[in-house]
This record gives structure tokens, C-alpha cells and sequence, in this order.
């Protein structure tokens, strides 16, 4: 048993294992905020534009089951909504990622190693003298 738990320790202790873990924490807050942009924003200007209409009260019955199609679509609804919403906010996530990507790589061009340019120095230093 005490090799199990050193085991287990020592995979809870792995960086890939707390990186996933911030990450399904990050993940959550994350859909909390296009939860409620979906259902608190864009929702209620969707309801607006079509007249209020709501789904939830179309069903079938057959026999006594009750078969609740309406909040089917609602569900379906809200997830192309969500994705609609998560897949502009990563559009514009990625973009400022890239821009970022490509200052860094500017960044890195302008750079000029300390022996280049120390030679560089040396090799205007003797055009002068020749001159």
C-alpha cells in the first residue's frame, strides 16, 4: 500500500497533472462567463427579435409519457449559441496571440549577438585606420 501512495504521490506531483488541473479550473471560470453572455446578453435579444417565442412548451404524449421536444431545442439552441459565442472570444484570443507571436519574432531579428557586434566594432575600427 505505501508503494501505491508513493506512486500516487508522485503522479499528483507531475507538472502535466497540476498544469491540467489549472487548466479544468481556468476551463470552468471560462464557461461560467460565456454561460452567462449567452444567457443573460445574447438570449434576451434573440427573445426580443423573435417575439418571445420559447420551445419548452412543445411536446408529444404518447401514452402517458410526456416527451419534452420543446426543451430539446432550447438545449440546442443555447449550445449553437455558446459555441457561436465561445468560437468568437478564442477568434479574438488568437489574434492578439499571433500579433504577440509576431512582435517577439521582430524582437528576436533586431536582436544582434554580443560577438557579432563586437566584430562588427573590430571591422570599422580597421576600415577607419586604413583610410
Amino acid at each position: 500500500m505505501k508503494k501505491f501512495m508513493a506512486e500516487f504521490k508522485e503522479f499528483i506531483s507531475r507538472g502535466n497533472v497540476m498544469s491540467m488541473a489549472v487548466g479544468i479550473i481556468i476551463g470552468s471560470a471560462f464557461t461560467a462567463i460565456i454561460t452567462s453572455l449567452v444567457e443573460d446578453v445574447i438570449s434576451p435579444v434573440i427573445g426580443i427579435i423573435i417575439g418571445g417565442l420559447d420551445f419548452s412548451g412543445i411536446a408529444l404524449t404518447v401514452g402517458s409519457a410526456h416527451i419534452m421536444v420543446g426543451n430539446f431545442i432550447n438545449a440546442v439552441i443555447n449550445f449553437l449559441l455558446t459555441a457561436f459565442c465561445l468560437f468568437l472570444v478564442l477568434k479574438v484570443v488568437n489574434k492578439f496571440q499571433r500579433k504577440r507571436e509576431e512582435e517577439k519574432e521582430e524582437e528576436k531579428e533586431e536582436e544582434i549577438p554580443a560577438d557579432v557586434q563586437l566584430l562588427t566594432e573590430i571591422r570599422d575600427l580597421l576600415q577607419e585606420k586604413g583610410r
